[in-house]
C-alpha cells in the first residue's frame, strides 16, 4: 500500500510531534522530525540505543535513504524490524502486564543513566516480540533535565500501576477497562475501587490514592517549573521509578478458580485419544506449513506448540480464559519459547477498532488473516453457548484465515451435553451435516478426520477464492 502524502500518518500515529510512522509498499517506517533531531542524535550517539537494542528491550532500526512524506519537518526517515503479532493491554494476562510495566521503568532507569529520560509511558508503546516485551517508540526519549519532575509519571501509573493494582486487589477483569480508558485508568477512580486495606500499601497509597487526591487538588491550576536546584534531582528520581518498581513487584495474582484453566484435566476422552487429536493437528500443521498461525479458543496453548518445530512461524494463542492465558504465557516464558504470543480474547466480543476515528487501535480481525486458523474444541462453545449460527462462524473464520484446522464435537460429546444440560435444545442443524454443510459456503474441504476414540472429527478447509474475504 503507497503512502497518502496528502495524510501520511498511519491511523495509530498522529499525538507526537517528534515525528510519524508511515507506510509504503507495505513496509513500515518512521520520520523522525527536526523538533526531535537534538534528542534522537543523543539517543543514537550516547550509547542508549545500542545498549537498550542489545538487551532486547527497544525495538532496533535502520536509518534509510527514502524521500520523507512530509519533508519541510524530516530529519531521519528509519525503518523499524517488523512485529508481526500486534496486541494491545487489555488483551494481556496479568504477568505480561506486569513484565511490560516493569520493562518500562527499567529503560527509565537505563535512560536516566545515559543523560536522558522517558517522555511517554504509555502501555501502547510496548509490544511482545520473539516472547518478552519490547519498546516499539523510538522517539519516547528526551534529555534528562536536572531538577525536572519525569512528566512521564502520571502515564505510568494510569497504564501501568491502576490496572494492575486493580487486577491484583480487585478482579482480572479490571484489565478491559483499558478499552473504554484508552489514555489510561483514571486515578481517582482506581483509588475509589481499590479496598481500603490497599491504603496500608506504602506503595499504592502513595502512586494511586495520594496522587490522585493531588490531581484533583491542582486540577485547573497553573503549576509553576520548579526552580534550578529545587526540583527533583537524578537520585530522587531514581528513588521513585525503584518504589515504584518494588510496588509492582509484590502485586500477584494467582490463576484459579476460572472454568478453563483446568480444562485438559477434565476432558472426556483417553490420553490415547488426546494423543492422536495431537498427531492429526500436527500432520495438518506440517502438511500446510504456514508462517502465521492464530490459535483460537487455544486454553493453556497445548495445541499452539505443536507448530514450534514450523521454521519461522509464529503463534497467536488466545483465549477468553485469563487464567488459562497466565499459565499459557508463564509456561513460554519458563521454557523460553518466543514464538507464541498468548492473548485474553473473547471471540463472540473481539476487540474492536478504538480510539480517535476508531483508528487508533486495530480491531483483532484487522490484525489479520493468518495463514492458519486452529479452532478446536471451540464451535459448540460459540453455536451453542452463544446462539452463534454455524454459517456465521463459518464466514467469521474465513475473514481471519486462509487454512482452517477446525474439530466438531457432536451433541453425543459429554462436553456438548454439559452446555445443552442448563438449557433447550434448539440447534437442529447442530449435526456433523449441517456443520459440514455451513463450513462449505466459505471453504473448500481438504481433508476430514475422524478421531479415534471419540464421536469428534477434525477438518482441514481452505479458503475459497470466491468468498471476497482476500
Amino acid at each position: 500500500m503507497g503512502t497518502n502524502l496528502s495524510n501520511p500518518h498511519i491511523p495509530s500515529s498522529f499525538r507526537d510531534p517528534a515525528g510519524f510512522l508511515f507506510k509504503l509498499d507495505g513496509r513500515l517506517f518512521r520520520q523522525v522530525n527536526l523538533v526531535y533531531k537534538d534528542n534522537y542524535d543523543l539517543l543514537m550517539n550516547s550509547g542508549l540505543y545500542p545498549k537498550l537494542t542489545k538487551k532486547r528491550m527497544l525495538i532496533p532500526h535502520t536509518e534509510v535513504d527514502l524521500a520523507p512524506p512530509v519533508a519541510d519537518k524530516s530529519y531521519k526517515i528509519i525503518q523499524p524490524d517488523t512485529v508481526r503479532l500486534i496486541s494491545y493491554p487489555y488483551e494481556w494476562s496479568f504477568s505480561q502486564f506486569k513484565d511490560a510495566a516493569l520493562l518500562t521503568l527499567s529503560i527509565q532507569k537505563m535512560a536516566l543513566s545515559f543523560g536522558m529520560s522517558l517522555k511517554d509511558a504509555t502501555a501502547y508503546n510496548i509490544q511482545f516480540h520473539h516472547g518478552a516485551p519490547i519498546l516499539l517508540d523510538t522517539l519516547s526519549f528526551e534529555k534528562y533535565e536536572e531538577g525536572q519532575p519525569w512528566v512521564a509519571y502520571r502515564q505510568f501509573c494510569q497504564h501501568f500501576l491502576a490496572p494492575l493494582a486493580l487486577m491484583s486487589k480487585e478482579d482480572i477483569r479490571f484489565n478491559q477497562l483499558m478499552r473504554i480508558y484508552i489514555d489510561g485508568i483514571p486515578l481517582d477512580f482506581c483509588s475509589r475501587v481499590l479496598p481500603v486495606k490497599s491504603r496500608l500499601n506504602l506503595g499504592l497509597l502513595a502512586h494511586i490514592h495520594l496522587h490522585a487526591r493531588a490531581q484533583q487538588r491542582y486540577s485547573g491550576k497553573q503549576v509553576k517549573s520548579p526552580q534550578k536546584g529545587s526540583g527533583m534531582n537524578k537520585t530522587a528520581m531514581l528513588g521513585l521509578v525503584q518504589n515504584l518498581e518494588n510496588t509492582i513487584r509484590k502485586l500477584t495474582w494467582k490463576p484459579e478458580g476460572t472454568e478453563w484453566a483446568d480444562y485438559y484435566g477434565g476432558t472426556n476422552y483417553s490420553d490415547a485419544a488426546f494423543e492422536t487429536k495431537k498427531a492429526v493437528v500436527s500432520e495438518l500443521l506440517h502438511q500446510v506449513n504456514p508462517s502465521l498461525v492464530w490459535d483460537l479458543g487455544a486454553n493453556t496453548g497445548v495445541f499452539s506448540r505443536l507448530a514450534l518445530d514450523i521454521p519461522e512461524c509464529e503463534i497467536l494463542s488466545s483465549d477468553i480464559d485469563p487464567a488459562a492465558v497466565e499459565i499459557n504465557y508463564l509456561e513460554n516464558k519458563r521454557e523460553k519459547i518466543r514464538s507464541i504470543l498468548p492473548l485474553v480474547i473473547d471471540l463472540t466480543n473481539p476487540s474492536p477498532a478504538l480510539g480517535w476515528n476508531n483508528t487508533e487501535r486495530f480491531s483483532l480481525a484487522e490484525r489479520g488473516p493468518a495463514d492458519m486458523v486452529l479452532a478446536l474444541a471451540l464451535v459448540h462453545h460459540l453455536a451453542i453457548s452463544n446462539n452463534l449460527p454455524l454459517e456465521d462462524i463459518a464466514r467469521f473464520l474465513a475473514r481471519v484465515g486462509h487454512f482452517l484446522v477446525i474439530e466438531f464435537v457432536p451433541k453425543g460429546d459429554s462436553q456438548v451435553q454439559k452446555l445443552l444440560a442448563s438449557r433447550e435444545d434448539i440447534f437442529p442443524d447442530y449435526t456433523l451435516e449441517g456443520f459440514t454443510r455451513a463450513f462449505l459456503t466459505c471453504f473448500d474441504l481438504r481433508r476430514q478426520i475422524p478421531l479415534s476414540g471419540t464421536q469428534r472429527t477434525v477438518f482441514l478447509f481452505e479458503k475459497r477464492a470466491d468468498t471476497g474475504m482476500d
